[in-house]
Parts: structure tokens; sequence; C-alpha cells
């Protein structure tokens, strides 16, 4: 491995460790956080596309906050650097675009469903990217969870035409959203979670806001509230125990577990809209559970996913 420069570097990343307990249940409430994300959406009085744009803007305070609390200073970074955060920070705003689109013309339960198809190509990418082999037992676990998600799909999607346009514009979101995580585990292998996120959020915000005015949506809210809510939870919370998580995790990890986010959405869709879950929605929600305990109890062997990604552009700083 080259010897990394340290001037190209801002911070510096956890050391990679084997996952342990605190690293899952970050991961959990992550997926939790994040499936609060269309409710928030919902509950606000500007567009789609605005919320977004509030979502990155007012979370940028807080980002900053903390990064500069766990010791992050400006530093000169690599220009290849610089693309993968300015990419990823675009498409994650076209994700959140599409995706907050999409909300307000399907049920929560599909909008976190197909937004999420991360839950499949993700661990594909590390089964042929990255190298990230599954055990047996992620093997199965991966499968159990792959047929509680077609339960979850298969019960809730419902064949109608008012919401064909937002299952596309979800689906899309997701393949966005790949994308976006792709590109963020290689800024991983370079900078701290919170670094990373703060940088790729602000890449995402010019563009947000010139997409909502571009759509002529409303985008100055009377009450900050639920904008307030969808920042914190969302982005604070959420993308960065995400975040932190694709430092820890194997693509298989990450993608079985976004799979916690269209049960918990399909829960607060049946007791906030009355989008009621049946008895495959359950059983699916259980199967989901099961691939959890099941991935947990068998950690990755393998090549972890910063690892393979590591040029000399995307190296790992171990000291201070």
């Amino acid at each position: 491995m080259h010897r990394p420069d340290p001037q190209r570097l801002s911070s510096v990343p956890d050391t990679p460790a084997t996952p342990g307990l605190i690293a899952f249940v970050a991961l959990i409430i992550a997926n939790v956080a994040l499936a609060f994300g269309p409710w928030f959406v919902r509950a606000t009085e500007v567009g789609p596309v605005a919320a977004g744009f509030w979502r990155l803007t007012l979370a940028v305070p807080f980002l900053v906050a903390l990064a500069v609390q766990q010791g992050a200073r400006p530093r000169r970074l690599g220009w290849k650097l610089w693309a993968g955060l300015l990419l990823g920070g675009v498409c994650f705003a076209a994700d959140l675009g599409t995706w907050h689109l999409g909300i307000l013309r399907t049920t929560l339960a599909n909008a976190t469903l197909f937004g999420n198809v991360a839950t499949l190509i993700f661990p594909i990418y590390g089964f042929l990217i990255a190298r990230s082999w599954p055990t047996r037992t992620q093997g199965w676990a991966l499968a159990l969870a792959a047929a509680g998600g077609a339960l979850l799909l298969g019960r809730s999607y419902q064949l109608d035409a008012k919401n064909l346009a937002g299952d596309l514009f979800c689906l899309l979101a997701g393949l966005l959203y790949t994308i976006y995580f792709i590109l963020m585990a290689r800024a991983r292998a370079t900078l701290a979670p919170v670094s990373a996120l703060t940088l790729s959020t602000l890449a995402g915000i010019v563009p947000l806001l010139i997409f909502a005015l571009a759509m002529g949506e409303r985008v100055l809210p009377t009450h900050w509230g639920p904008l307030i809510g969808l920042a914190l939870c969302s982005q604070v919370i959420g993308q960065g125990l995400m975040i932190y998580a694709l430092g820890r995790f194997s693509p298989l990890v990450i993608g079985i577990a976004l799979l916690i986010q269209p049960v918990v959405a399909g829960i607060v869709g049946w007791f906030v809209y009355g989008e009621r879950l049946g008895a495959a929605d359950l059983v699916g929600v259980v199967m989901v559970a099961v691939a959890l305990v099941l991935v947990r109890r068998s950690p990755p062997v393998v090549v972890p996913l910063e690892e393979a990604l590591d040029t000399p552009d995307f190296e790992r700083q171990e000291t201070v």
C-alpha cells in the first residue's frame, strides 16, 4: 500500500475492526430513523423536492459542529476524492428529489421498499466488485431477507395506475441511492464518517434548490417543525449512522439491514394513514428480523469493502 500523503486528508477515519454490538445497533437505529423520512415529507407544507433541499440545508450546521467536535480540520484533498464526493452529493440530491416526488404518489411501504432497491444491488456489487463473498449462513440470511421483502412488496403493492408513477420515481431513487452508497464507501476509505457526510451534503444543496425552483415548488415554509425533524432524524442521525456503518460492515449486511426501513415505514403508514398491513406483511417482517439475527451471528471473514476499494487516492491514515 502506498504511504498516504497527510496533506490530502481532511480527517481521520475510525480504525475498522470486527463489527461489534455498538456498530450493529447504530446500523439498526440508522434504518429506523431513515424510515420516518416519508412521514416528515408528507407532513411538510413545501414541495417534495424543496423538502429535500431543507433536509440537507438544515442538517449542515449540526454536521459541521459534529465534524469540528471530532477534530476535523480543513486540508487539501485529491481531485478523485473531491470528484467522488461531488458526484455522491449530486446522486444523493437526485435520489432525494425523485424519492420525495414518489412518496406523495404511492404508499409509504411501497415508497420505502422501492427506494431501497440497494438491498439487492449493493450486496451484488460487493460480491462482484469488492470480492466480499458471503458465508453459508449469510447466504441463507440474504435468501430469507429477499423472501421477506418479496412478501412485503407483494402485499403492499397495489396494481393501480395512480401508484405507478410514484413507484417508478422511488425505484429510480433507489438506483441513485445505490450509486451514492458506492461512492461514499470509497470516501470512507479516507474520511471520517461525519466529514464525508458533511461534504456530500453540501454538494447536494444547490442541485436540489435549482430543481425545486425549476418545478415551481413552494420553498419557504411557515411551520418549520416537520423540516427540522426531517433534517435531524433522516440526515443527521439516519445518514450519519449509516455512513458510519458503511465503514464497519460488508455490503451484504448493509443491504439486508436496509429492509428495516420498509418494515418501519409500513407500520407508520398503518397507524398514521390507515395503510393496513396483512398477515403476509407480518410474516415478511419476521423473516427480515430472522435474517438480521443470522447475519449478525456470522461476521464476514473476507476482504473489507474499504480495502477492496483502496487506491493511492483513497488511502487510509491509521494514526492521528
